[in-house]
Protein backbone atom coordinates (compact mmCIF):
# COMPACT_ATOMS: atom_id res chain seq x y z
CA UNK A 1 0.00 0.00 0.00
CA UNK A 2 0.58 2.91 -0.47
CA UNK A 3 0.77 5.06 2.84
CA UNK A 4 0.40 9.17 3.76
CA UNK A 5 1.97 9.40 7.65
CA UNK A 6 1.62 12.54 9.41
CA UNK A 7 3.63 13.50 12.45
CA UNK A 8 6.75 11.17 11.55
CA UNK A 9 9.32 13.20 14.25
CA UNK A 10 6.68 12.08 16.63
CA UNK A 11 6.80 9.23 19.07
CA UNK A 12 4.43 6.92 17.66
CA UNK A 13 4.86 7.88 13.72
CA UNK A 14 8.79 7.38 13.98
CA UNK A 15 7.66 4.10 15.46
CA UNK A 16 5.00 3.55 13.30
CA UNK A 17 7.16 4.01 10.07
CA UNK A 18 9.55 1.66 10.90
CA UNK A 19 6.98 -1.02 11.56
CA UNK A 20 5.44 -0.11 8.12
CA UNK A 21 8.68 -0.53 6.37
CA UNK A 22 9.33 -3.53 7.44
CA UNK A 23 5.87 -4.90 6.31
CA UNK A 24 7.09 -3.53 2.98
CA UNK A 25 5.00 -0.58 1.80
CA UNK A 26 5.82 2.57 0.91
CA UNK A 27 5.76 5.78 2.60
CA UNK A 28 4.95 9.32 2.24
CA UNK A 29 6.09 10.86 5.08
CA UNK A 30 5.19 14.92 6.19
CA UNK A 31 7.70 16.57 8.52
CA UNK A 32 7.50 20.31 8.70
CA UNK A 33 11.10 21.12 8.73
CA UNK A 34 13.06 18.49 6.15
CA UNK A 35 16.18 18.80 8.39
CA UNK A 36 14.68 16.50 10.80
CA UNK A 37 13.80 13.98 8.74
CA UNK A 38 14.63 10.48 11.29
CA UNK A 39 18.16 8.83 10.60
CA UNK A 40 16.50 5.62 10.82
CA UNK A 41 14.36 6.16 7.49
CA UNK A 42 15.82 8.88 5.99
CA UNK A 43 17.63 6.64 2.88
CA UNK A 44 15.11 4.04 3.45
CA UNK A 45 14.14 3.05 -1.04
CA UNK A 46 10.56 2.68 0.14
CA UNK A 47 10.24 6.15 1.96
CA UNK A 48 10.07 9.94 0.56
CA UNK A 49 9.53 12.99 2.91
CA UNK A 50 7.44 15.62 1.87
CA UNK A 51 7.75 19.50 3.56
CA UNK A 52 4.05 20.24 5.12
CA UNK A 53 2.62 22.15 8.22
CA UNK A 54 -1.04 21.25 8.24
CA UNK A 55 -1.82 24.79 9.78
CA UNK A 56 -0.49 26.62 7.03
CA UNK A 57 -0.53 24.15 4.21
CA UNK A 58 0.35 23.98 0.65
CA UNK A 59 -2.54 22.97 -2.20
CA UNK A 60 -2.01 20.05 -4.12
CA UNK A 61 1.33 18.86 -1.65
CA UNK A 62 -0.35 16.03 -1.09
CA UNK A 63 0.22 12.83 -3.86
CA UNK A 64 -3.40 12.36 -5.59
CA UNK A 65 -2.73 8.41 -5.33
CA UNK A 66 -2.69 7.52 -1.80
CA UNK A 67 -4.15 4.43 0.18
CA UNK A 68 -4.54 5.33 3.58
CA UNK A 69 -3.17 7.93 5.76
CA UNK A 70 -2.28 8.27 9.49
CA UNK A 71 -3.19 11.00 10.80
CA UNK A 72 -0.78 11.24 14.01
CA UNK A 73 -0.56 15.30 15.15
CA UNK A 74 -0.96 16.18 18.89
CA UNK A 75 -0.10 19.18 20.67
CA UNK A 76 0.13 18.12 24.60
CA UNK A 77 3.09 19.64 25.26
CA UNK A 78 2.11 23.38 23.54
CA UNK A 79 1.13 26.31 26.18
CA UNK A 80 -0.61 27.76 23.06
CA UNK A 81 -4.12 29.02 25.05
CA UNK A 82 -5.92 28.35 21.81
CA UNK A 83 -4.47 25.04 21.18
CA UNK A 84 -8.62 23.71 20.61
CA UNK A 85 -8.65 25.71 17.82
CA UNK A 86 -5.48 24.88 16.49
CA UNK A 87 -6.02 21.23 16.92
CA UNK A 88 -9.30 22.05 14.61
CA UNK A 89 -7.96 23.87 12.14
CA UNK A 90 -4.59 21.35 11.60
CA UNK A 91 -7.32 18.62 11.40
CA UNK A 92 -9.43 20.28 8.85
CA UNK A 93 -6.73 21.19 6.54
CA UNK A 94 -5.45 17.48 6.93
CA UNK A 95 -9.01 16.53 5.51
CA UNK A 96 -9.67 18.50 2.58
CA UNK A 97 -5.91 17.78 1.34
CA UNK A 98 -6.76 13.94 1.82
CA UNK A 99 -10.26 14.69 0.56
CA UNK A 100 -8.62 15.64 -3.11
CA UNK A 101 -7.07 12.42 -3.07
CA UNK A 102 -7.44 8.87 -4.05
CA UNK A 103 -7.29 7.75 -0.03
CA UNK A 104 -10.03 5.26 0.97
CA UNK A 105 -9.03 5.03 4.73
CA UNK A 106 -7.69 7.40 7.53
CA UNK A 107 -6.56 6.22 10.79
CA UNK A 108 -6.30 8.35 13.72
CA UNK A 109 -4.93 7.51 17.15
CA UNK A 110 -6.83 9.00 19.88
CA UNK A 111 -7.54 9.44 23.75
CA UNK A 112 -10.52 7.21 25.50
CA UNK A 113 -12.87 9.59 26.31
CA UNK A 114 -15.65 7.85 28.39
CA UNK A 115 -15.99 10.17 31.53
CA UNK A 116 -18.64 12.27 32.16
CA UNK A 117 -15.93 15.37 32.72
CA UNK A 118 -12.82 15.16 30.19
CA UNK A 119 -9.80 17.29 30.34
CA UNK A 120 -9.15 19.86 27.39
CA UNK A 121 -6.76 17.99 25.56
CA UNK A 122 -9.74 15.11 25.26
CA UNK A 123 -12.18 17.41 24.82
CA UNK A 124 -9.96 18.43 22.02
CA UNK A 125 -9.04 14.88 20.61
CA UNK A 126 -12.93 14.10 20.57
CA UNK A 127 -13.02 17.18 18.33
CA UNK A 128 -10.49 16.07 16.14
CA UNK A 129 -12.13 13.21 15.63
CA UNK A 130 -15.50 14.84 14.18
CA UNK A 131 -13.57 16.85 12.19
CA UNK A 132 -11.42 14.02 10.53
CA UNK A 133 -15.07 12.61 9.41
CA UNK A 134 -15.63 12.83 5.49
CA UNK A 135 -17.48 11.01 3.04
CA UNK A 136 -14.73 10.71 0.41
CA UNK A 137 -13.10 8.32 2.73
CA UNK A 138 -13.63 6.24 5.60
CA UNK A 139 -11.99 7.13 8.81
CA UNK A 140 -10.76 4.39 11.90
CA UNK A 141 -9.86 5.71 14.76
CA UNK A 142 -8.43 4.03 17.58
CA UNK A 143 -9.01 5.65 21.47
CA UNK A 144 -5.96 5.02 23.77
CA UNK A 145 -5.10 5.58 27.10
CA UNK A 146 -1.64 5.48 29.14
CA UNK A 147 0.62 4.43 26.30
CA UNK A 148 3.87 2.40 28.14
CA UNK A 149 7.47 2.54 26.01
CA UNK A 150 10.55 3.30 26.23
CA UNK A 151 10.60 7.23 25.43
CA UNK A 152 6.61 7.67 26.03
CA UNK A 153 5.53 10.61 28.55
CA UNK A 154 4.27 7.93 31.07
CA UNK A 155 6.64 5.93 31.30
CA UNK A 156 10.06 8.57 31.43
CA UNK A 157 7.55 10.61 34.03
CA UNK A 158 6.99 7.22 35.81
CA UNK A 159 10.57 6.34 35.59
CA UNK A 160 11.85 9.61 37.32
CA UNK A 161 9.72 9.41 39.99
CA UNK A 162 9.82 5.98 41.39
CA UNK A 163 13.92 5.74 40.51
CA UNK A 164 14.49 9.53 42.79
CA UNK A 165 11.68 9.12 45.46
CA UNK A 166 11.77 6.00 47.87
CA UNK A 167 9.23 7.78 50.15
CA UNK A 168 6.23 9.58 48.53
CA UNK A 169 3.57 12.35 49.26
CA UNK A 170 1.45 12.10 46.21
CA UNK A 171 -1.46 14.20 45.01
CA UNK A 172 -5.13 12.05 45.24
CA UNK A 173 -5.03 12.07 41.56
CA UNK A 174 -2.54 9.16 42.01
CA UNK A 175 -5.99 7.18 42.94
CA UNK A 176 -7.56 7.24 39.02
CA UNK A 177 -7.96 4.50 37.75
CA UNK A 178 -6.60 3.67 33.85
CA UNK A 179 -5.64 1.04 31.63
CA UNK A 180 -2.05 1.11 30.56
CA UNK A 181 -1.72 0.14 26.71
CA UNK A 182 2.30 -1.12 25.70
CA UNK A 183 3.70 0.67 23.04
CA UNK A 184 4.41 -2.25 20.60
CA UNK A 185 0.40 -3.31 20.90
CA UNK A 186 -0.03 -0.22 20.29
CA UNK A 187 2.01 -0.04 16.66
CA UNK A 188 0.06 -3.76 15.81
CA UNK A 189 -3.37 -2.10 16.07
CA UNK A 190 -2.57 0.99 14.24
CA UNK A 191 -0.73 -1.29 11.37
CA UNK A 192 -3.14 -4.08 11.75
CA UNK A 193 -6.22 -1.97 11.08
CA UNK A 194 -4.62 -1.10 7.30
CA UNK A 195 -7.63 -1.54 4.57
CA UNK A 196 -9.64 -3.45 6.96
CA UNK A 197 -13.03 -2.82 5.75
CA UNK A 198 -14.67 -4.22 8.93
CA UNK A 199 -13.38 -1.36 10.48
CA UNK A 200 -14.20 1.75 8.21
CA UNK A 201 -15.56 4.59 9.93
CA UNK A 202 -15.72 3.16 13.45
CA UNK A 203 -13.71 3.91 16.77
CA UNK A 204 -12.52 1.53 19.05
CA UNK A 205 -10.96 2.21 23.07
CA UNK A 206 -7.76 0.06 23.01
CA UNK A 207 -6.36 -1.25 26.28
CA UNK A 208 -4.26 -3.59 28.87
CA UNK A 209 -5.73 -6.05 30.39
CA UNK A 210 -5.67 -4.36 33.78
CA UNK A 211 -7.46 -1.81 35.35
CA UNK A 212 -4.86 -0.05 37.49
CA UNK A 213 -4.66 3.41 39.69
CA UNK A 214 -1.72 5.65 39.19
CA UNK A 215 -0.35 4.54 42.71
CA UNK A 216 -0.34 0.77 41.54
CA UNK A 217 1.60 1.79 38.42
CA UNK A 218 4.15 3.42 40.46
CA UNK A 219 4.45 0.04 42.85
CA UNK A 220 4.53 -2.12 39.95
CA UNK A 221 7.33 -0.26 37.68
CA UNK A 222 9.33 -0.33 41.10
CA UNK A 223 8.42 -4.19 41.42
CA UNK A 224 9.85 -4.46 38.02
CA UNK A 225 13.32 -2.16 38.78
CA UNK A 226 13.47 -4.37 42.60
CA UNK A 227 12.61 -1.00 44.25
CA UNK A 228 10.69 -0.85 47.05
CA UNK A 229 8.51 2.49 47.38
CA UNK A 230 6.05 3.82 50.04
CA UNK A 231 3.37 6.28 48.47
CA UNK A 232 0.93 8.22 50.68
CA UNK A 233 -1.43 10.43 49.01
CA UNK A 234 -2.53 13.89 50.32
CA UNK A 235 -6.21 15.38 49.52
CA UNK A 236 -4.44 19.37 49.82
CA UNK A 237 -2.83 19.18 46.63
CA UNK A 238 -4.58 21.00 44.25
CA UNK A 239 -3.99 20.77 40.98
CA UNK A 240 -1.61 23.70 40.70
CA UNK A 241 0.41 22.76 43.19
CA UNK A 242 0.63 19.03 41.86
CA UNK A 243 1.75 20.55 38.33
CA UNK A 244 4.63 22.36 40.07
CA UNK A 245 5.38 18.76 41.85
CA UNK A 246 5.11 16.88 38.86
CA UNK A 247 7.51 19.34 37.02
CA UNK A 248 10.01 19.65 39.71
CA UNK A 249 10.22 15.83 40.27
CA UNK A 250 10.16 14.80 36.90
CA UNK A 251 11.79 16.23 33.36
CA UNK A 252 8.54 17.30 32.14
CA UNK A 253 7.73 20.81 31.12
CA UNK A 254 5.33 23.07 33.40
CA UNK A 255 2.73 22.97 29.91
CA UNK A 256 2.94 19.18 29.91
CA UNK A 257 2.63 18.95 33.93
CA UNK A 258 -0.43 20.92 33.96
CA UNK A 259 -1.49 18.87 30.94
CA UNK A 260 -1.09 15.51 32.15
CA UNK A 261 -2.41 16.62 35.63
CA UNK A 262 -5.82 18.04 33.80
CA UNK A 263 -6.05 14.37 32.44
CA UNK A 264 -4.80 12.36 35.44
CA UNK A 265 -8.31 13.58 37.24
CA UNK A 266 -10.22 12.09 34.40
CA UNK A 267 -10.49 7.93 34.58
CA UNK A 268 -9.52 6.08 31.51
CA UNK A 269 -11.38 3.57 31.41
CA UNK A 270 -12.26 1.89 28.03
CA UNK A 271 -15.10 0.21 26.40
CA UNK A 272 -14.93 -3.09 24.95
CA UNK A 273 -15.87 -4.34 22.05
CA UNK A 274 -14.38 -6.67 19.24
CA UNK A 275 -11.36 -4.84 18.00
CA UNK A 276 -9.09 -7.54 19.40
CA UNK A 277 -10.59 -10.44 16.94
CA UNK A 278 -9.89 -8.03 13.98
CA UNK A 279 -6.49 -7.74 14.88
CA UNK A 280 -5.77 -10.74 16.44
CA UNK A 281 -3.95 -9.51 19.42
CA UNK A 282 -3.89 -10.13 23.31
CA UNK A 283 -2.57 -7.25 24.96
CA UNK A 284 0.27 -7.42 27.42
CA UNK A 285 0.31 -6.87 31.21
CA UNK A 286 1.31 -3.37 32.49
CA UNK A 287 4.71 -5.44 33.81
CA UNK A 288 5.35 -6.83 30.69
CA UNK A 289 5.58 -3.77 29.22
CA UNK A 290 7.75 -2.25 31.45
CA UNK A 291 10.21 -4.89 30.73
CA UNK A 292 10.29 -4.71 27.59
CA UNK A 293 10.92 -1.27 27.70
CA UNK A 294 13.96 -1.62 29.72
CA UNK A 295 14.95 -4.31 27.26
CA UNK A 296 15.53 -1.32 24.81
CA UNK A 297 16.99 1.27 27.05
CA UNK A 298 19.84 -1.43 28.24
CA UNK A 299 20.28 -2.59 24.69
CA UNK A 300 20.46 1.69 23.72
CA UNK A 301 17.81 1.00 20.99
CA UNK A 302 15.20 3.66 21.97
CA UNK A 303 13.98 4.71 18.66
CA UNK A 304 12.14 7.80 19.97
CA UNK A 305 11.00 9.92 23.06
CA UNK A 306 8.13 12.31 23.81
CA UNK A 307 10.88 14.53 24.47
CA UNK A 308 11.72 15.15 20.64
CA UNK A 309 8.57 16.68 19.99
CA UNK A 310 10.06 20.39 19.34
CA UNK A 311 7.35 21.69 21.71
CA UNK A 312 8.90 20.15 24.53
CA UNK A 313 10.89 22.53 24.87
CA UNK A 314 10.93 26.60 23.81
CA UNK A 315 10.91 26.60 19.97
CA UNK A 316 7.90 27.75 18.17
CA UNK A 317 9.48 27.52 14.19
CA UNK A 318 11.49 25.14 12.36
CA UNK A 319 15.22 24.41 13.96
CA UNK A 320 16.46 24.61 10.62
CA UNK A 321 15.95 28.66 11.19
CA UNK A 322 18.00 28.58 13.95
CA UNK A 323 21.21 26.95 12.40
CA UNK A 324 23.12 29.80 10.87
CA UNK A 325 24.80 31.88 13.68
CA UNK A 326 24.14 35.37 14.22
CA UNK A 327 27.03 37.73 13.36
CA UNK A 328 26.54 40.90 14.41
CA UNK A 329 25.03 42.18 18.20
CA UNK A 330 26.44 38.64 20.11
CA UNK A 331 28.91 37.93 22.55
CA UNK A 332 31.38 34.93 21.66
CA UNK A 333 33.35 32.99 23.29
CA UNK A 334 35.66 30.58 21.07
CA UNK A 335 38.60 28.56 21.59
CA UNK A 336 40.44 25.65 19.30
CA UNK A 337 42.83 23.16 19.87
CA UNK A 338 44.83 20.67 17.90
CA UNK A 339 43.03 17.26 17.99
CA UNK A 340 45.17 14.49 18.64
CA UNK A 341 43.16 11.59 17.54
CA UNK A 342 40.12 12.54 14.84
CA UNK A 343 38.10 9.35 16.31
CA UNK A 344 38.53 10.11 19.50
CA UNK A 345 37.32 13.49 19.58
CA UNK A 346 34.24 13.05 17.54
CA UNK A 347 33.21 10.28 19.48
CA UNK A 348 33.34 12.10 22.97
CA UNK A 349 31.44 14.89 20.61
CA UNK A 350 28.76 12.64 19.79
CA UNK A 351 28.74 11.09 23.43
CA UNK A 352 28.46 14.77 25.22
CA UNK A 353 26.02 15.48 27.78
CA UNK A 354 23.38 12.94 29.82
CA UNK A 355 24.81 10.16 31.74
CA UNK A 356 28.42 11.36 30.36
CA UNK A 357 27.72 14.80 31.41
CA UNK A 358 29.47 18.04 30.25
CA UNK A 359 33.00 16.62 31.08
CA UNK A 360 34.29 19.41 32.86
CA UNK A 361 32.98 20.85 36.17
CA UNK A 362 29.77 19.02 36.25
CA UNK A 363 28.36 20.18 39.23
CA UNK A 364 28.29 23.57 37.89
CA UNK A 365 26.63 22.48 34.60
CA UNK A 366 23.83 20.55 37.37
CA UNK A 367 23.70 23.86 39.22
CA UNK A 368 22.77 26.15 36.05
CA UNK A 369 20.37 22.66 35.56
CA UNK A 370 18.99 23.77 39.05
CA UNK A 371 18.69 27.19 38.50
CA UNK A 372 17.01 26.80 35.24
CA UNK A 373 14.26 24.30 36.72
CA UNK A 374 13.58 26.61 39.35
CA UNK A 375 13.00 29.34 36.94
CA UNK A 376 10.31 26.99 34.79
CA UNK A 377 13.10 25.94 32.35
CA UNK A 378 13.59 22.48 31.20
CA UNK A 379 16.73 21.84 33.59
CA UNK A 380 19.26 18.79 32.75
CA UNK A 381 16.77 15.91 33.49
CA UNK A 382 15.62 15.47 29.72
CA UNK A 383 18.86 14.06 29.34
CA UNK A 384 19.17 12.45 25.40
CA UNK A 385 17.18 9.38 23.75
CA UNK A 386 20.84 8.15 22.74
CA UNK A 387 23.87 7.23 24.13
CA UNK A 388 26.37 7.46 21.10
CA UNK A 389 24.15 8.83 18.47
CA UNK A 390 22.42 12.30 17.77
CA UNK A 391 20.48 13.67 15.39
CA UNK A 392 18.87 17.25 14.55
CA UNK A 393 16.14 17.49 16.78
CA UNK A 394 17.09 15.58 19.67
CA UNK A 395 17.16 16.87 23.14
CA UNK A 396 20.45 17.33 25.14
CA UNK A 397 19.54 18.26 28.44
CA UNK A 398 18.70 21.56 27.90
CA UNK A 399 19.99 22.09 24.66
CA UNK A 400 18.32 20.84 20.93
CA UNK A 401 20.31 19.42 18.34
CA UNK A 402 20.13 21.59 15.51
CA UNK A 403 22.43 20.13 13.54
CA UNK A 404 24.75 16.83 13.79
CA UNK A 405 27.04 15.71 10.98
CA UNK A 406 29.83 13.47 11.32
CA UNK A 407 30.80 13.65 7.86
CA UNK A 408 30.98 17.38 8.33
CA UNK A 409 32.56 17.00 11.87
CA UNK A 410 30.14 19.33 12.90
CA UNK A 411 27.37 19.25 16.37
CA UNK A 412 25.52 22.54 16.74
CA UNK A 413 23.16 22.86 19.90
CA UNK A 414 20.79 25.55 20.50
CA UNK A 415 20.15 26.62 24.10
CA UNK A 416 16.42 25.55 26.09
CA UNK A 417 17.31 27.10 29.02
CA UNK A 418 15.44 30.06 30.77
CA UNK A 419 18.14 33.23 29.18
CA UNK A 420 17.75 36.81 28.89
CA UNK A 421 18.74 35.92 25.34
CA UNK A 422 19.25 33.22 22.48
CA UNK A 423 22.56 30.74 22.75
CA UNK A 424 24.52 28.37 20.51
CA UNK A 425 27.21 26.06 21.49
CA UNK A 426 28.94 24.31 18.32
CA UNK A 427 31.92 22.11 17.85
CA UNK A 428 33.73 21.78 14.44
CA UNK A 429 36.78 19.98 13.26
CA UNK A 430 38.50 21.80 10.76
CA UNK A 431 41.79 19.98 9.43
CA UNK A 432 43.52 19.18 12.32
CA UNK A 433 41.62 21.42 15.17
CA UNK A 434 38.90 21.06 17.06
CA UNK A 435 36.78 24.85 17.11
CA UNK A 436 34.19 25.31 20.21
CA UNK A 437 32.55 27.93 20.09
CA UNK A 438 29.68 29.92 22.45
CA UNK A 439 27.80 32.48 21.12
CA UNK A 440 24.84 34.48 22.79
CA UNK A 441 22.91 37.10 21.47
CA UNK A 442 21.56 39.68 24.17
CA UNK A 443 17.71 40.69 25.21
CA UNK A 444 17.96 44.48 26.47
CA UNK A 445 20.13 45.37 29.41
CA UNK A 446 19.47 41.98 31.69
CA UNK A 447 21.35 40.13 28.40
CA UNK A 448 24.41 41.60 28.51
CA UNK A 449 24.48 41.94 32.45
CA UNK A 450 23.94 37.89 32.07
CA UNK A 451 26.92 37.34 29.65
CA UNK A 452 29.67 39.31 32.07
CA UNK A 453 28.13 37.68 35.11
CA UNK A 454 28.87 33.73 33.53
CA UNK A 455 32.13 35.22 31.57
CA UNK A 456 34.67 33.98 34.44
CA UNK A 457 33.37 30.72 34.49
CA UNK A 458 33.45 30.52 31.04
CA UNK A 459 37.72 30.89 31.08
CA UNK A 460 37.78 27.13 33.32
CA UNK A 461 34.40 25.22 32.24
CA UNK A 462 34.52 25.88 27.97
CA UNK A 463 38.35 25.19 28.64
CA UNK A 464 38.20 22.15 31.02
CA UNK A 465 35.53 20.65 28.25
CA UNK A 466 37.95 21.52 25.57
CA UNK A 467 40.62 19.84 26.81
CA UNK A 468 38.50 16.72 27.19
CA UNK A 469 36.93 16.11 23.91
CA UNK A 470 40.53 16.53 22.77
CA UNK A 471 42.89 14.32 25.08
CA UNK A 472 42.29 10.99 25.67
CA UNK A 473 42.66 10.21 29.99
Amino acid sequence: MRILITGTTGYIAKRLALQLLEDEHELICCVRDMSRIPDEIKEHPSCSFIKMDFLSPEPNKIPKNIDVAYYLIHSMATDADDFESLERQCAQNFKNLVEATQCKQVIYLSGIVNDDSLSKHLKSRLQVEETLKSDNYALTTFRAGIIVGSGSASFEIIRDIVEKLPFMITPKWLNTKTQPLGIRDVLTYLSGALGKEALYNKSYDIFGPEVLTYKEMLLQFAEVRGLKRYIYTLPVLTPKLSSYWLYFVTSTSFQLAQALVDSMKVEVIGKPSDINNHIEIQPMTYKKAVDLAFQRIQQNSVISSWKDAVSSGVFKDQLSKHIELPQYGCFKDVRSKTIVDEDFTLNQIWGIGGRNGWYSFNGLWKLRGYVDKLFGGVGLRRGRTHDTNLEAGDPLDFWRVLLADKKEKRLLLFAEMKLPGEAWLEFKIVKDKLYQRAVFRPKGVWGRLYWYMVLPFHAFVFKGMLKALVEPK
